[in-house]
């Protein structure tokens, strides 16, 4: 049965009528491989940049606050930018919108491999930047170009993520060595950056090609927050958020400053990170059966706060353990994201929430990574960062609890996360 046109009741939604644009089998494939080189570059970025900033700060001689005020850059990006990506895809369309965020990732990217502090905060904004647009948008080009396997694409697509995280984890500090620089090894990560726009240009040339002659589709993502769906799936995010970049900025970090060795660091860094790709899998798989979804955010959740307490309470020498933990931890990324590419009805909607989410939960989070290196150099300890971060990891507990409570149903009984419209989410 087709579907009737939906109509919205909020005054900012236009919906456009008529099915999504026909998919041919060369498209789909040319989707997945687009799908699969963006997932390389979403983290390893960030990731290769947490396993060098011990050796960064040293050549490049970079005091306490700039050593706080570069691994926060992500997130505040991730929030600012990602605020204007509702407007950017209503403006050029989802893939020219992605094209233009891969641009700017790779010539960011390139740009840090100029040894300048002055250059690496330049270029980790523009890089980071690019990517929080592609991180926004992402959902939203799944739901239109896979809307009947979102959770299989939504899989592959944070698969790939954490395996170019931990490959880059594992090899930037060797390959840094080898190129004689911290920054030059930073810097060569822009070239995995090019081969995803060389490889998403295909699917930008298609849609220019084929661009509908109708108005774009625009939701209000603000509305949102008026709602308890959207504060709840706004809150989980940001948690998960805040978590997240707060490890993934200072573990290697913490585990030099105890006596580990960078290239260990590296390895116990991508140990965690290469964790999360089963983990993942694993917890969407848990999570897409009926009224299992808690159970899978029960899971993740609690080994976050057991990965936390171990990196306050363990020796050194315990941290592979803590790095499994913490890995498990992080697939928690891939359930809140098949939530987003399944919310709405159509591909507006689906950004509108994506934008709400990512935007106020990164902008949030960047207390994460900023404060935890501000403590750090105030106190000369971990302590205090990690008894805080401690306390957030028992508070994404609560909101998942909370969260699957209120959209954790069978198939068939309303599960849908936001109504049949935006115009009338649930409140």
């Amino acid at each position: 049965m087709t579907r009737a046109p939906a109509v919205s009741a909020h005054p900012d939604t236009v919906i456009q009528s008529g099915p999504l644009r026909t998919r041919t089998r060369t498209v789909a494939v040319l989707g997945t491989i687009a799908i699969v080189l963006i997932g390389l570059n979403l983290r390893a970025g960030i990731s290769g940049a947490s396993a060098l900033f011990h050796d960064l700060q040293q050549v490049l001689g970079y005091g306490a606050f700039v050593a706080a005020i570069v691994p926060s850059i992500p997130t505040l990006c991730f929030a600012v930018a990602g605020a204007a990506t509702s407007w950017l895809t209503r403006l050029l369309g989802v893939e020219k919108a992605i094209l233009l965020s891969l641009v700017m990732l790779a010539g960011g990217l390139l740009l840090r491999g100029v040894p300048s502090t002055g250059m690496l905060v330049a270029g980790t904004v523009v890089g980071m930047s690019g990517l929080a647009v592609c991180n926004v948008a992402m959902p939203s080009f799944i739901r239109e170009y896979f809307a009947d396997r979102t959770s299989l694409m939504t899989g592959l697509y944070t698969m790939t993520m954490t395996s170019g995280a931990t490959i880059i984890s594992v090899l930037i500090v060797p390959l840094a060595q080898q190129l004689g620089s911290p920054s030059a090894g930073l810097g060569s990560i822009g070239i995995l950056a090019l081969t995803a726009c060389l490889g998403f240009l295909p699917i930008a040339l298609h849609a220019h090609r084929h661009a509908p002659a109708r108005k774009a589709t625009h939701v209000s993502p603000w509305p949102l927050l008026r709602t308890r769906t959207g504060i709840m799936i706004t809150a989980g995010f940001t948690l998960q958020a805040l978590l997240a970049y707060s490890v993934l900025s200072w573990f290697p970090y913490m585990l030099a400053t105890e006596g580990v060795s960078a290239s260990q660091s590296g390895l116990m860094f991508g140990l965690m990170q290469l964790v999360s790709v089963p983990a993942g899998m694993m917890l969407i798989a848990i999570g897409a059966r009926p009224r299992m979804l808690r159970p899978a955010f029960y899971l993740a959740s609690t080994a976050t706060l057991l990965g936390v307490g171990g990196m306050l309470l363990l020796p050194a020498g315990m941290a592979p353990l803590t790095a499994v933990l913490l890995g498990v931890g992080l697939g928690i990324f891939p359930l809140i994201m098949v939530m987003i590419s399944r919310a709405g009805r159509n591909t507006a909607e689906t950004t509108a929430l994506s934008t709400l989410a990512q935007s106020v939960g990164y902008l949030l989070a960047t207390i994460g990574p900023f404060g935890m290196g501000l403590l750090h150099g105030a106190t000369g300890s971990w302590t205090l960062p990690l008894v805080l971060l401690l306390a957030v990891a028992v508070g994404q507990v609560v909101v998942g609890h909370l969260l699957t409570v209120r959209i954790a149903k069978p198939p068939g009984a309303g599960g849908r996360l936001v109504g049949p419209s935006l115009g009338g989410v649930q409140r």
